[in-house]
């Protein structure tokens, strides 16, 4: 049976359309980091490699009797010295991209993979195999270009004040369109940001 982790945890990946706040459990993901603008090109061939060893990875559990759904990629974004990345210029911004995996996902697998691809194609990408935690989040969901997100975060901001709580960690959205597929105006964005 194909595990899906999305379908699995679907309570960590809500909608509101006002901010709400969510409890998100340890998850494990395939990661990779980067800096500077996301349109340029080390985010692309970073994001490419990311996906490359996703479908190598879940071919060769797969084979194994372990099968599992390719699910969204995520991102998580700072800035130099630990700020909101939205609100600087895209330079300093600090990223990482996750893709969640099932728990039967190993270093071991990771590794094994990795040394395939390098079998196959050369030098290998430097995906990580990591757990995440970020327990309490301010979530939302945010339709529209990924440039105009800084008004759906003032309102998480300020449900998250109201609430007694501050901001922590890295901003973490949850890409629902591809914009390569769906127009800018359109794009559904889970905006999510760890709070205490």
């Amino acid at each position: 049976m194909k595990v899906d982790v999305y379908h699995e945890h679907r309570d960590e990946y809500v909608t509101p359309k006002q901010p709400a706040l969510v409890r998100v459990g340890a998850g494990r993901y395939l990661t990779i980091s980067g800096k500077g603008d996301p349109n340029g090109k080390e985010f692309e061939n970073k994001l490419g490699s990311l996906y490359a060893t996703a479908y190598t990875l879940k071919f060769a559990m797969k084979k194994k009797g372990h099968d599992f759904k390719v699910g969204m990629l995520e991102g998580l974004w700072t800035a130099i010295g630990g700020k909101v990345a939205q609100a600087l210029p895209t330079k300093t911004w600090r990223w990482k991209l996750v893709v969640r995996v099932p728990g039967f996902v190993t270093p071991a697998a990771l590794a094994a993979t990795l040394r395939e691809m390098r079998e196959r194609k050369g030098p290998v990408p430097p995906v990580k195999l990591e757990t995440i935690r970020e327990g309490k989040a301010v979530q939302m969901l945010h339709v529209g270009p990924y440039a105009e997100e800084t008004r759906t975060i003032a309102k998480m901001r300020a449900f998250a004040k109201d609430h007694g709580l501050r901001f922590r960690g890295a901003h973490h959205e949850i890409y629902l369109s591809d914009p390569r597929r769906v127009a800018a105006s359109r794009l559904r964005t889970i905006l999510r940001h760890p709070v205490a």
